[in-house]
Order: structure tokens, then C-alpha cells, then sequence
């Protein structure tokens, strides 16, 4: 896990340099804020998680993590529309991290789960 939490605080960085090189306009102000708030979003919460009391409470804050990564990739998706053909490459790779992190998310939520439900039985 600790491999995760390295990578939600890159993924955050990536996206803050990524957002700084797009050329200015209000539009594109207005995505590039949003990213870097989902993305560092995912980064905090995730450390958050980690320090959760309880698994119900873990899983609780895993899952905003999910959603902060859910929305991180829809404005990713947004921004390889927006620039097209410009670095496309950059919004690929910080798109497929954003994958990644959410199925790793998605699976400890599983996981944290099944073992909530074996401590029950």
C-alpha cells in the first residue's frame, strides 16, 4: 500500500505540471482547477485513509478516493478533447495512472469489505 500512496502524491504532481502548460483561457482555467482539486483530492484522502480507526471508516474514505479518481479521469477525458493533437501523450499517461489508481482503489475496497463481512460471520 505504501507503493499507492507514493503514486497518488505523483499523480497529483503530474496533473499540477500538466495543468501549468496549458495555454491560458477561462475555459481552460476552469478544467485545470477542477483536475488539480480531484487529483489532490485523491492523494489526501488516500492518506486519510490509511489512518481510518475502523474498516467501515477505511472504506468509507477509500471510496470518496474512488470518486476523486472517477472524476480526475472525466476531466482528463475533457482535456485530451480540448487540446487535440497538442500533448495528448501527457493527458494519456496521467489518464491511464488515473485508471490504475481506481482499480487498486476499487480492489482494497473489496477487499476491506469481504473481510468487514468475515469478522460479522
Amino acid at each position: 500500500m505504501n507503493d499507492l500512496k507514493k503514486r497518488t502524491k505523483q499523480f497529483a504532481l503530474d496533473c499540477w505540471f500538466f495543468c501549468k502548460e496549458i495555454p491560458y483561457s477561462r475555459e481552460y482555467n476552469a478544467f485545470a482547477n477542477q483536475l488539480i482539486r480531484c487529483s489532490s483530492s485523491v492523494g489526501a484522502n488516500y492518506r486519510a485513509s490509511q489512518r481510518a480507526k475502523s474498516t467501515a471508516d477505511f472504506i468509507n474514505k477509500l471510496k470518496i478516493v474512488e470518486e476523486e479518481a472517477d472524476e480526475s479521469m472525466y476531466f482528463l477525458e475533457l482535456f485530451m478533447e480540448i487540446m487535440k493533437g497538442k500533448d495528448i501523450k501527457k493527458a494519456q499517461n496521467l489518464h491511464r495512472e488515473a485508471e490504475e489508481i481506481l482499480a487498486i482503489t476499487v480492489a482494497s475496497i473489496n477487499t476491506a469489505r469481504r473481510k468487514q463481512q468475515n469478522k460479522k460471520t
